[in-house]
Order: structure tokens, then sequence, then C-alpha cells
């Protein structure tokens, strides 16, 4: 059944998504850039949810919202269906007269334009602070960065790595609250400089430091407890700030021919897989989340996650023409469906910019991560006798 002839379709599709978001009531988002990031209102994921403020496409990393616009969106909050979504929006169906129908266009498209510069600023802002903050930090040679890689079995990984991990002594953690940014806590903090497509400084990633705690990181602290989310979940103690599409974290690059590229979700995925040569000659670039690594996936009738790339979305990650081998590290310790979809969504794009590209995919093993691995491996020999 076509819905082309209900002008309440093209007026629903045009709706401003945060005006969408706020009548729905969801609570806890805050703006990444071009999007509303955080808590699902489904399935209730942590920071699992996001949607696009542009092109309005709405995805929780856990659970099966997803979609590309507003009806959509009131369809799978508000279990109702297409048409039940058209009055919840806009109200019955009333025929309009072309004129009006030309003038709400107009209206519309102008909305758009509006929106989409604010998006501009925010994220040009973001950029901004991101940049000041990576200024703020200093070389992490014998400070608690080199101490935390330690920690993680990775000693002595510094000095064969760009220069795009710094330390900060005591770095703000900001928390959203009441239309404002506030602070609850500093501590030491390891920085991590992304880099967009054309090398340019894009965004910061951060993780809190505490070199006591078995892992290393920071346990977020608010009035003396520690910090937890509406949830009820602690604090995250890693966060990005700034522009993280289509961009990684250049940790190896040698200066030398090359042509293979490894990439991991995380820095410690990642420099793990460096510190065991996995690849010797290779480049490790970290790429922060799996979605950055994918890219949009298209949508397959009868199928979750197709594992299918959407050629149309301009910004995603792909590697430089320099490379002709792609690994991507596929952690045990996501949904493996999913973490699967979504590695091969992301090969089969650098793939079908670059025929001659080899790709593939290593596993860490199930429920883990490879940092995980090297880490069960250094205590196994530890409690080995001699």
């Amino acid at each position: 059944m076509t819905h082309a002839h209900d002008h309440r379709v093209d007026e629903a599709k045009a709706m401003s998504v945060t005006d969408v978001v706020d009548r729905l009531q969801i609570t806890g988002l805050v703006t990444n850039a071009w999007e509303l990031v955080g808590p699902c209102p489904k399935c209730g994921g942590d920071d699992r949810f996001s949607v696009h403020l542009k092109k309005k496409l709405f995805h929780c990393r856990k659970c099966d919202l997803s979609g590309g616009d507003m009806i959509g969106l009131v369809m799978g909050l508000e279990g109702i269906d297409f048409r039940a979504a058209l009055d919840w929006l806009c109200g019955p169906r009333q025929e309009i007269a072309p004129a009006e129908l030309a003038r709400r266009k107009e209206l519309r498209e102008e909305q758009d334009r509006k929106q989409a510069i604010q998006a501009e600023k925010k994220r040009q802002a973001a950029i901004a602070s991101a940049r000041e903050i990576w200024s703020s930090g200093t070389p992490p040679i014998g400070t608690d960065v080199e101490r935390y890689l330690e920690v993680r079995g990775l000693a002595g990984v510094l000095p064969g790595l760009s220069p795009c991990l710094r330390f900060h002594p005591a770095l703000p953690y900001m928390v959203f609250e009441d239309k404002r940014w506030i602070e609850i806590d500093r501590r030491p903090a390891m920085l991590a400089a992304l880099q967009s497509p054309n090398e340019k400084f894009c965004c910061v990633h951060r993780t809190w430091l505490d070199v006591a705690q078995p892992n290393g990181k920071a346990i977020i602290m608010r009035d003396g407890k520690p910090a937890v989310d509406a949830k009820g979940k602690p604090l995250k103690a890693k966060k990005t700030l700034g522009s993280t599409k289509g961009a990684c974290i250049r940790l190896v690059t040698p200066g030398q021919q090359w042509n293979t590229l490894v990439m991991g979700e995380g820095i410690e995925t990642t420099l793990t897989a460096f510190f065991a040569d996995a690849a010797p000659g290779a480049a490790y670039w970290a790429g922060v989340d799996l979605g950055n690594m994918a890219g949009r996936m298209l949508k397959e009738p009868g199928k979750r996650h197709s594992g299918l790339p959407d050629m149309d979305d301009a910004r995603a990650f792909r590697p430089p023409p320099w490379v002709t081998r792609l690994i991507y590290i596929a952690d045990g310790d996501s949904e493996p469906k999913m973490t699967r979809a979504k590695l091969d969504c992301g090969l089969k794009r650098a793939m079908a910019f670059n025929p001659m590209l080899k790709a593939q995919i290593v596993r860490a093993g199930a429920g883990v991560d490879l940092n995980d691995v090297l880490l069960r491996r250094s205590e196994k020999t530890e409690k080995e006798p001699t």
C-alpha cells in the first residue's frame, strides 16, 4: 500500500528531530556534533541510542529500534502502525489547498537549512573544545598514561607510537544536567587525538585513569560516592568530544612503504595487536566504535543486521588508497551477530572502493576483547613456577 497521496507523510518526515523527541518525552540525550546520543528510550541501553539531526536516521546498538524518519521513531516507541503514527504526529487527515502545501514545504525547507547551520556550528564548537583539551595535554612518557598501559599489559609500547596520545594531570569530568554542563569529578586522563580522513584533528578521546584499579581506569565519583547514570549504572571512564564520523586514532603509521592496516575498536585492543606484532610493518589505527568502522548499513527485509554497506553514507570510514590489506579485530565482549554484521559492512564498503583490497576479520574469542586475552596470558605466565 502506498501512502504518497497523504500530505501528512511529507509533513511528518520534515518535522524537526528535537520537536518529535520532546513530544515523545525522550530524555537523557546530549548533542554530539550532528547527532543526539544517549540511553535508548525503548530498551534503556546506556549510550546505545543515536538520532541524526539532519538525516533523521535513528539507531539503537542494543535493540531493534532503528529507521530513517520521525514516523518510524513514533511507530517504534508507541507501538502503533503507519497511519496511527501520522495521526499522532499531524492529527487526522484533512484536505489542504495546493498553495498551502507549497507554503508549508517552503517553511520546512527553511527550517531544515537553519537546523543544518545550527548543527554545523555545534560541530565546530565541539571540535574547538576538543582541540583546547588536547592542547592542554603533555607527552605521555613517564606519566600515568605509561603506567596505565603497563597495567593493561602493554609495557614499552609508547616509544613506537605516533604522537597521538597525551597526558592530562587533572581533567574535569562533565555531565549534562538542567540544560548545562557541570563538573562532578577531576582525574588524571589519557588523551587521544582522532584525525579525519584528510588527517586534520577533529576529536579528542578521553580515558580517566586510576592506575591503582585492576584495569587502570578511574571510578568516576560524585559527592564522595561512585557516580551513576539515570539507570543506576556507573558512569563510563571513556568519552569522546568532537566529530568522530569517519575519523580514527592513528596509533602507529610506519614511516616506510606499507600496505596493511590493522584496526580495532578501542585503543587497548589495537595496541594489543601492535604489541603482539600481529602484522609486521602494518599501520595500527583505532576506530573508536563499531558504528564508525562500519558506516551506515542497508536495511534488508527479515534481517536485523544485513551486513551490507549503504554507499550513500559519504562520511563513513574508509581506508586510504595505500591500504591493500585491511584487518578488523572483532572483540568477543559485544553481541556476536551485530558485531560480525558491522565489521562485514565496513570491510565490504572498503572493498567496494578498492576492488584489489584483501580484507579479513580476526576474532579475540567469546566474551573477551584482545586485551583480555593478553592479560590472561600474562597472568598465567606470572603464576607458572620457574
